[in-house]
């Protein structure tokens, strides 16, 4: 079953010209890794310092094995640099009974 993952970020003030680059570096190794079906950034439009990362994953242990490999020093990123307090992460699935 593929999942749906949704980050939601809240960026510092004053890393709004930074973040970009810091955030497709890290993207990069997201959609390189095993599992990773794609990916899209999503800025608001009102709110330019909230973005949503929107990953699909080709199940849900792919997406667990990610999100491990992310907590090891191997998988670290520069993004805690950048935001203003930690991502909310949702994933989600289809659901086909509705």
């Amino acid at each position: 079953m593929t999942i749906t993952s949704l980050l939601e970020l809240r960026l510092k003030p004053e890393a709004l010209e930074s973040a970009p680059a810091i955030i497709t570096q890290t993207l990069e190794a997201t959609r390189a890794f095993e599992g990773c079906l794609g990916v899209d950034v999503l800025r608001d439009t009102a709110d330019p310092a909230h973005v949503v990362v929107v990953e699909r994953w080709a199940s849900l242990e792919d997406d667990d094995a990610y999100r491990a490999w992310r907590a090891t020093p191997e998988g670290a990123s520069r993004l805690a640099a950048v935001l203003s307090g930690p991502p909310v992460l949702t994933r989600l699935s289809v659901d086909t009974d509705l």
